[in-house]
C-alpha cells in the first residue's frame, strides 16, 4: 500500500518529496542523525520538472 501511494503524487505535489515521504523503505539505509541527501536538496524549493501538473 505503502509504495502504490508513494508512485502516485497529488497534483501539484513534488514526485521525489511525495516518494521519500510515503515510502518507508527509502530511509531505511540512513543511519541514525544521518540527512538523506535529496531530502535536503529539496528543502529549499523543488525543481518545476518534478512537480505534477
Amino acid at each position: 500500500m505503502a509504495r502504490d501511494r508513494a508512485n502516485n503524487p497529488r497534483k501539484g505535489e513534488c514526485r521525489q518529496c511525495w516518494r521519500h515521504a510515503h515510502d518507508p523503505s527509502i530511509h531505511r539505509a540512513l543511519r541514525p542523525g544521518e540527512d538523506c541527501k535529496p531530502c535536503l536538496s529539496h528543502m529549499g524549493g523543488h525543481p518545476d520538472h518534478m512537480i505534477v501538473r
